[in-house]
């Protein structure tokens, strides 16, 4: 896996690396600037970047800017987003250009290494995987009036799970049911959120999106 890491925070930054370097994954760059970030996607072509919401100059968005650059120049790449704290409005900006191959983390989840790493994996593997804290923050700010508000308090269960990126099995061990009766909740989910079977479209995902917009529309 060749990883390139944006992140202006030089401590942060470097302590990255090194604990991923130790897990033997080839971080080919670290970069803290946006320009320099993309400058190192066109020159290593990684699987995956790891990239801070705010950056330079503004400590605004530009990470997120650099992000969705990234992905349109070189389709494909896994992208985890590390932030200080939860900021929806970014979130869903990135996640509109794509769903896959994405992850959104809280900066505190590093110091989790076993579950910064599951949710490293996950991203690069195709799957997405969003912090449980921003996933909780944003179901607590979501209004119920949305196509969301027709599902129930234990499909939003499963769906908040979903986003994390857990798989049926581990939703299952999570909430004590069975995994038939998560698999039940999902098509429930789907059915609800007026996703119809389509091969063109990861109905999983999309549901997590439309989880984290707080909309049933797009």
């Amino acid at each position: 896996m060749r990883i390139v890491i944006a992140e202006d925070d030089p401590l942060l930054r470097e302590g990255v690396a090194l604990l991923l370097r130790a897990e033997s994954l080839d971080v080919v760059a670290t970069t803290d600037t946006p320009r320099s970030f993309l400058a190192a996607v066109a020159e290593h072509e990684p699987d995956v970047a790891i990239v801070d919401v705010r950056m330079p100059p503004t400590h605004t968005d530009e990470g997120i800017v650099a992000a969705v650059e990234a992905r349109r120049r070189l389709p494909g790449l896994a992208v985890l987003v590390l932030s200080a704290y939860v900021e929806q409005a970014f979130a869903t900006e990135l996640l509109a250009a794509g769903a896959n191959r994405l992850g959104y983390l809280l900066k505190e989840r590093v110091g989790r290494v076993d579950e910064f790493l599951g949710a490293l994996h996950r991203v690069a593997a195709g799957g997405t995987a969003v912090d449980p804290e921003v996933v909780g923050q944003l179901l607590a700010r979501n209004p119920r009036t949305s196509a969301l508000g027709r599902l129930s308090p234990r499909e939003r269960d499963v769906l908040a799970l979903m986003a994390e990126g857990l798989g049926n099995a581990a939703i299952a061990e999570r909430l004590v049911v069975t995994e038939g009766g998560v698999h039940k909740h999902i098509r429930s989910i789907f059915a609800k959120l007026d996703l119809a079977p389509d091969d063109r479209a990861d109905r999983r995902v999309t549901a997590v999106l439309r989880y984290l917009e707080g909309t049933g529309s797009r």
